[in-house]
């Protein structure tokens, strides 16, 4: 039997999570088709990328928890010679069909990958310059992106994503810098999701001034400012204080209570939620404050346990949904592991018209 036609993505991650991503990546491979004669994956633990290989399968990146960016892989060097990196990769380019709007030149996420960060920017320029000479390179943001990914200094991946079908963003990363007023680090987390989650109309229409906001386990503040600084007001619960600026502040209420047993006197526009508690107890409390109608929105994180990481992740966003579908809500639901995140996932969800 000859072996089916394959097709090669490459997935970025958080390093640590490689395992995490293919399974994921897999799964959704084969809820289409069963996978036939495919290479398991090329996984690297604390690489920060993965590499599966597909029959006719088609990747959703949306769907992908924690898959940071979707690349298709077209070709592979494996040993690039010291004094001229450029000949081989653009021979490699050569190889390719069509034109390409953009071009990324990118490295893992990592301590190691770090380091690369300055031969990438002094090469970045020779390649653009030689890809414009040959037409190849467009600058259309609209059309096929064109990856340069270099694992290290002598090995290089070059592959292409749809820009409807990735993450906008080099790296698959929307970086966040820390506010010197907001009281903890943990307000990137929010302000990332709010970017990733939203675009610029639905954080116009969803995130306006005047709107009422319950933050659960709020303390010291961190998600607590980033609502804040959009003229929302907040009722932050949590038996711990509230610092800095948020410190009797005429937008905050907060209240010395448990987050698992506190319910509003009538209904907000948001709840946000960041505790360190089980997934599946966090979920609970999230089902529920949506049954009840206390909420339209709300963006919480699910931290996640050391193992069987999806599985865990599985049974807390089926729990919603399953509470959600049973009582005719509908709704959209987002979840990214995103790149101020550690050990957690975070989740956008939000009741729908229909």
């Amino acid at each position: 039997m000859q072996k089916p036609p394959q097709t090669h993505w490459l997935l970025y991650c958080r390093s640590g999570f490689e395992q995490d991503c293919a399974q994921e990546a897999l799964r959704q491979a084969k809820q289409q088709k069963p996978i036939i004669g495919a290479e398991q994956p090329a996984i690297v633990a604390g690489s920060g990328y993965v590499v599966v290989a597909l029959n006719e399968q088609k990747l959703s990146y949306r769907e992908l928890i924690f898959t940071r960016q979707l690349i298709r892989l077209h070709r592979s060097i494996a040993t690039l010679p010291e004094r001229d990196r450029l000949t081989p990769i653009l021979d490699a380019i050569a190889t390719l069909p069509g034109n390409f709007g953009t071009l990324w030149l990118e490295a893992p996420d990592t301590n190691e990958g770090k380091l690369l960060s300055t031969f990438t920017r002094r090469f970045q320029p020779l390649l653009e310059t030689a890809l414009r000479e040959q037409g190849r390179l467009q600058d259309d943001p609209r059309s096929t992106r064109l990856h340069i990914f270099f694992p290290d200094k002598t090995s290089v991946m070059i592959g292409s994503s749809d820009p409807h079908n990735s993450a906008d963003a080099i790296m698959g990363i929307v970086r966040q810098s820390m506010p010197a007023e907001a009281p903890s680090r943990s307000t990137m987390k929010l302000a990332e999701a709010i970017e990733v989650f939203m675009d610029r109309s639905e954080q116009t229409r969803l995130l306006r001034q005047g709107m009422q906001a319950v933050d659960l386990g709020a303390a010291p503040g961190g998600w607590t400012w980033q609502l804040v600084r959009r003229g929302i007001r907040v009722i932050a619960v949590d038996n711990g204080p509230m610092k800095g600026a948020l410190i009797n502040h005429p937008l905050v209420q907060h209240l010395k209570q448990d987050g698992f047993k506190y319910a509003p006197r009538k209904a907000v526009d948001w709840l946000v939620c960041d505790m360190v508690e089980k997934p599946s107890r966090v979920s609970l409390l999230i089902g529920e404050w949506f049954v009840a109608g206390w909420c339209k929105h709300a963006i919480f994180n699910l931290k996640l346990p050391m193992k069987q990481r999806v599985a865990a992740l599985d049974s807390a966003l089926g729990g919603i949904r399953t509470r959600l579908d049973a009582e005719g809500i509908n709704y959209r639901m987002i979840a990214k592991q995103l790149y101020h995140d550690r050990e957690e996932v975070t989740v956008f969800l939000t009741k729908t018209k229909g």
